[in-house]
């Protein structure tokens, strides 16, 4: 069983999975500044650092640990996973050719005691195990910030292996 409530049938495509979630991907988000959300190197695509943005603009920011929540947080980086799958899908034309999720690299905007860093982290992991199954699973790290763009809760950075 998914944190969801949803049992994802094991063979089930990226997409079917989405659907089983009640998720529906939203345009892939522009970057902020000077650089591209995605490069791709030989089978490894690099995405950049995305946050927790919904398509109308509004994002989610202030410290975990003081104003946020662990609870709201961990919702905040499911958000950025989506958004994150939404690149992924701009950048391929079909989450079929995602082969593995490598590796994340997720920062929390955390208060200097907050120590929950990982607890946060696990909204955008779980989620990717929910859209890809076992080839979802990663290797990760979850570390905290002094402040992140626009006063972020969360942003969480990704690389994939595709076909």
């Amino acid at each position: 069983m998914t944190i969801s409530g949803t049992v994802p049938r094991p063979h089930a495509s990226p997409y079917e999975r989405l659907a089983a979630l009640g998720i529906k991907l939203p345009v892939a988000p522009a970057p902020i500044a000077n650089f591209v959300t995605h490069v791709q190197e030989g089978k490894l695509l690099f995405l950049s650092g995305q946050g927790p943005n919904h398509a109308d603009g509004r994002s989610h920011t202030g410290k975990v640990g003081a104003e946020v929540s662990i609870e709201e947080a961990y919702q905040h980086a499911r958000l950025t996973g989506i958004n994150l799958i939404a690149v992924m899908q701009d950048a391929l034309g079909d989450l079929s050719r995602v082969r593995r999720v490598v590796k994340l690299f997720g920062m929390v905007n955390a208060a200097p005691d907050f120590a929950q860093h990982p607890a946060v982290i696990n909204g955008c992991s779980d989620l990717l195990i929910e859209v890809f199954g076992d080839s979802g699973v990663h290797a990760r790290s979850a570390v905290g910030q002094g402040s992140l763009p626009g006063q972020i809760t969360v942003e969480i950075e990704a690389i994939v292996a595709i076909d």
